[in-house]
């Protein structure tokens, strides 16, 4: 079964680079529910600092995909300079603009019967396919299709945020990070690098730090995937643990 594992990291827009009626739907609520300065400014600074989590006020900075049996990856991330490749280790990392990675990944992920994601019916894949409309880009298969495993068809899009609380039984959606600390898995934070730094890095000019970032967080969600093979998945997806080749 040849597997994919897919994660992405998004920055907001400049606000600045709004129009005043952007800024009004954005903020209209603010107006009407705070009337202390320091407490609008608060909650205006929020708002800015969330804007890479919406496709329509952020776009993909890096996008990430690692095939399991091969053991090979891939990274494309955004750079103000020609694209470029480049390899380090079992890793390809390569500039792009939004348009041209996005062009570039539904055609690779087409190849594949299982996509693997942490929390991507939630976040990366609607970010994905919102993006790939706003750069003219046509996604080439339907990773929301149906949420249970026991309804889909390949591909299959396995959501460990999904399968590891049970689509939601559990009362709280940890964070990757704790199902890593929880299973003995070194968490992708561990390198210095954490979400929270994605828009800073990006201003800086730091993409390339981002790719390495994303590359992280790729090789933990699929230590992950391999611990829910081993002892949680159903017949479809289980492995014994005897011959389950861990990564390196």
């Amino acid at each position: 079964m040849s597997t994919l594992i897919i994660d992405i990291e998004t920055v907001g827009e400049e606000w600045d680079s709004f129009d005043a009626v952007t800024k009004d739907v954005l903020t209209r609520w603010l107006h009407k529910t705070t009337t202390d300065k320091e407490e609008y400014q608060a909650k205006l600074d929020d708002i800015k600092n969330g804007l890479g989590f919406s496709p329509l006020t952020g776009f993909v900075v890096a996008l990430g995909v690692y095939d399991l049996e091969r053991k090979q990856g891939t990274v494309y991330y955004q750079n103000s300079g020609e694209a470029t490749d480049e390899r380090i280790g079992s890793f390809w990392y390569r500039a792009r603009s939004e348009t041209a990675m996005l062009a570039e990944f539904w055609e690779g992920v087409a190849q594949y019967e299982t996509i693997v994601t942490f929390n991507g019916r939630m976040f990366d894949i609607p970010f994905l396919l919102h993006r790939s409309v706003a750069n003219t880009v046509v996604p080439t298969v339907d990773l929301m299709r149906y949420r249970y495993l026991t309804q889909q068809i390949p591909p299959y899009h396995v959501d460990l945020a999904d399968q590891l609380t049970f689509y939601g039984a559990m009362t709280k959606r940890p964070s990757l990070h704790m199902f890593c600390r929880a299973y003995g898995i070194e968490s992708p934070k561990s390198h210095g690098v954490a979400g929270d730094d994605v828009a800073a890095l990006f201003a800086q000019g730091r993409s390339r730090d981002i790719a390495v970032y994303n590359t992280h967080d790729l090789l933990a969600t699929a230590l992950l995937y391999e611990k829910w093979r081993t002892y949680l998945a159903p017949p479809l997806f289980r492995k014994p643990a005897e011959e389950i080749d861990f990564l390196e």
